[in-house]
């Protein structure tokens, strides 16, 4: 499919403001992709796609995990909001075709992030907290750390999505814990090798 077609179908699941949130995320995701050496053109796709299954109902979520033999931790399962992520991936890999294991990583993990992220991966997952139609506390902030390093932005955006998670006593994805961790050690790697 090309990207137009991938956008026409996107559209049909979402309601306007979603599928406007998703056209921000595709372009701030090609823009991050440039600066840091990204394929743009997959990080344009997997920013279209990503929240694909946003507003499809939990009970169709969760039978699309099923179908596609999808099995979720028991933080996961718990925690509906990071089912889009999962069964969004799903269903481009299985509806709609794509087998570009790189954007479906990227689509998976969008949400609360993963061990050894790929560049692509964090592209996605901080295009998602800084793309223009956000207007949350602190998106302007994060905008400028996402301009010094994709691992700086990642752990603010970590870092405030527990905390407003710890203040409501939600649940927190181990996905989140392993993406913030990784991001850590990547910049104190990166200090250390400027030390020597």
């Amino acid at each position: 499919m090309t990207y137009k077609q991938y956008e026409a179908e996107v559209k049909k699941h979402l309601t306007p403001q979603r599928f406007f949130h998703s056209q921000c995320v595709a372009e701030a995701s090609e823009q991050l992709a440039m600066r840091y050496g990204a394929d743009e053109e997959k990080a344009r796709t997997a920013g279209i796609l990503h929240d694909i299954m946003k507003d499809t109902p939990k009970e169709e979520q969760l039978k699309i995990l099923q179908e596609f033999g999808i099995i979720l931790s028991e933080s996961d399962r718990r925690n509906p909001k990071l089912w889009h992520s999962l069964s969004g991936a799903a269903y481009c890999e299985h509806v709609l075709g794509v087998s570009d294991e790189e954007i479906l990583s990227a689509i998976a993990c969008h949400t609360s992030g993963k061990k050894d992220m790929t560049l692509l991966d964090k592209v996605l997952f901080v295009a998602d907290y800084i793309s223009e139609d956000r207007n949350y506390p602190g998106v302007k902030e994060m905008r400028k750390l996402a301009k010094q390093s994709l691992e700086d932005a990642m752990i603010e955006g970590i870092a405030f999505t527990v905390q407003e998670k710890i203040e409501q006593r939600l649940l927190l994805g181990s996905g989140s814990i392993d993406a913030y961790n990784d991001a850590v050690l990547t910049l104190q790697e990166k200090e250390t090798g400027k030390e020597d």
